[in-house]
């Protein structure tokens, strides 16, 4: 099952920058962790960022480490992913989605429900 909400791609120059939004019902985005995954052409979906329900808590992979930021606006029921000096290797489709895991496996997208369209982030040298 699709559920709309991922917006904020787009194609920019390398070391430029993007926010992706995503925004899910109140029932979902209170009660689960939510990450941000993405695939590469020709690749297998990685886990980028995620962050726990009640925010204190977040994880990045090492790629992304110190580039990107991940963050929740409760009022909005919205989970942003802030990505700078972006590189190259970072176009793919981003996707966010709930987890029904733990910490333990926030970086397994197996865990994963309610995913998004997907948005697209191409990223020029």
């Amino acid at each position: 099952q699709v559920h709309p909400g991922e917006s904020g791609g787009g194609p920019v120059q390398a070391g430029g920058s993007h926010r992706l939004a995503c925004a899910r019902p109140e029932r979902t985005f209170s009660r689960y962790h939510m990450g941000w995954f993405r695939v590469a052409p020709g690749k297998e979906r990685e886990f980028v960022a995620a962050i726990a329900p009640s925010g204190d808590s977040e994880y990045y992979a090492d790629s992304v480490k110190g580039r990107f930021t991940i963050s929740r606006d409760p009022a909005k029921y919205t989970v942003y992913l802030q990505m700078n000096n972006l590189k190259p290797e970072d176009t793919a489709v981003y996707y966010c989605g709930n987890s029904l895991g733990n910490s333990a496996t926030i970086r397994n997208w197996k865990t994963y429900v309610y995913w998004g369209q997907g948005t697209q982030v191409t990223v020029s040298s």
